[in-house]
């Protein structure tokens, strides 16, 4: 749980950036220090999303570095004192392929598009999905970027390097090419116990090794900004780092809580429901639960499982927008908030319900396929539609919690719910209702606060990345920043 800290002045007391990628949209926030205390501040929020193309569906990475150039130039103004670091962190698996003078060959797939299936179907046939489990301890996703890379090959692309979306940002900037050890661990091509690549997953998928970026721990310092920002005059001596890249560990990394008593659920448009752990969860039961192993900062480990999460509720709102009815996600919950519990709740991890498009037919195809009358579709139904999904959701984190309890003996008080999620103050009290534990709400943009606190021990501690005293360094700059 928190505790109270000794207020902490960092050495430098230039400003600092964290830019967080986002697959629904992308920020730049700035911390400065005024009058000794840490003063964080949104510069630049811009949309992102998918867009559909020939061969599939892609990121629009020049848009993104578009907004991300702008939202740089901003925070320099804003910021007379200089930008003394910068670091990225954002969704997982997707990257960028480069040709030999590092620069993109082409757009970057999302996880969403469905060339994944096929790869993941053809691979078990060179490896079977259960030792691919065995090696990394990863939960088996077709989004992971192990069946990406094997579905450009099945594509036909000649191999070349490539860098996850933040790893790429840091290089864009200047930074060194490199793979950041939590993000890495999403590809589900690291060994969990070596935390290198897996020769054997390599050699089964015919990958070429040394196109694969070197691993780093969170918080490496990658090198000085270069390029045309760097005629700016706050950013004349600006280091790179690397933050916990995945933004998932970077929320973690934010939550203000010591401990053995607490879980997290991470609430975006996934929801990632678990518990820190000092070391993998391995047992055979939770690899058949598809729990996964994820690298945390200071080394420790996210167990947790992917549940379908706020991405059921944007779906149907662009449904609805279409036909004219556009009201605040506030406003939606706040009508079906004393409507009756629904009789029939939904699987909200059922693999249709993570496509895109159509999403309220989808959720009343499953309603009638379980003997269910279907709902109103319209706007008219959409408190209802809410309602069943807000309830499902709730359910679902109560029965994961449950075997998170299970898998790790944890004797769980706290839930901490950190993200965008955090403010649904509806899904928070049916969670609260469902799990009997204490929900606590953390910052909406937690990543953004893990971000910064692991630039700051990065910058400001003596001690390796990987040890307990930089995760203690990093838990003193959250509470300084909280």
């Amino acid at each position: 749980m928190s505790g109270a800290s000794e207020p902490r002045q960092p050495k430098d007391a230039r400003a600092s950036i964290a830019i967080d990628l986002g697959a629904e949209s992308c920020r730049v926030s700035l911390l400065r220090w005024q009058q000794g205390e840490p003063r964080i501040q949104l510069v630049h929020r811009f949309g992102n999303g998918p867009v559909q193309r020939e061969d599939g569906l892609h990121w629009p990475l020049e848009r993104i570095l578009a907004g991300l150039d702008e939202g740089l130039r901003k925070a320099a103004e804003l910021a007379p004192e200089g930008v003394r670091s910068i670091a990225v962190d954002g969704w997982a698996v997707d990257y960028v392929r480069l040709n030999s003078e590092g620069a993109p060959v082409a757009e970057p797939f999302c996880y969403r598009d469905e060339r994944n299936l096929r790869s993941e179907a053809e691979l078990h046939t060179h490896i079977p999905a259960e030792r691919i489990r065995e090696i990394t301890g990863i939960q088996q996703m077709a989004i992971n970027t192990l069946y990406q890379l094997y579905a450009d090959r099945q594509a036909g692309y000649v191999p070349t390097r490539w860098l996850n979306l933040p790893e790429y940002v840091l290089t864009w900037l200047g930074g060194e090419p490199v793979a950041e050890f939590t993000n890495a661990t999403h590809t589900q091509l690291i060994d969990l116990h070596s935390r290198r690549w897996s020769e054997e997953i390599f050699r089964a998928a015919g990958f070429v090794m040394d196109l694969a970026p070197r691993i780093v721990p969170t918080g490496s310092r990658l090198g000085k900004l270069k390029g045309s920002l760097q005629e700016l005059a706050a950013f004349g001596d600006t280091e790179l780092i690397a933050p916990a890249c995945h933004d998932t560990a970077s929320a973690i990394a934010g939550i203000p809580a010591l401990g053995d008593d607490w879980a997290y659920i991470s609430s975006g448009t996934w929801s990632l429901v678990g518990a820190l752990t000092r070391r993998p969860v391995e047992s055979a039961e939770a690899r058949e639960e598809n729990f996964t192993n994820l690298g945390a900062a200071g080394g420790a480990n996210c167990f947790h499982r992917n549940v379908n999460g706020m991405w059921l509720l944007k779906q149907c709102e662009s449904v609805w927008a279409e036909q004219g009815f556009a009201p605040g996600i506030a406003e939606l919950l706040l009508q079906c908030k004393h409507l009756p519990a629904p009789e029939m709740l939904l699987d909200v991890d059922d693999s249709e319900l993570l496509r895109m498009g159509e999403m309220p037919t989808r959720i009343n195809r499953q309603l009638v396929a379980k003997g269910a009358k279907p709902l109103d579709e319209s706007p008219a139904g959409a408190p209802a539609m809410v309602s069943l999904i807000m309830h499902s959701l709730a359910a679902r984190y109560a029965e994961v919690l449950a075997r998170v309890k299970h898998h790790t003996g944890k004797e769980l008080r706290c839930l901490y719910i950190v993200g965008g999620g955090s403010q649904n103050a509806l899904l928070n009290q049916l969670t609260a209702e469902t799990t009997g534990l204490e929900v606590c709400c953390g910052s909406t943009e937690s990543s953004t606060l893990g971000n910064f606190a692991v630039q700051l021990a990065a910058l400001e501690a003596e001690c390796s990345p990987e040890s307990a005293a930089f995760a203690a360094e990093i838990y003193t700059w959250v509470n300084r920043l909280s």
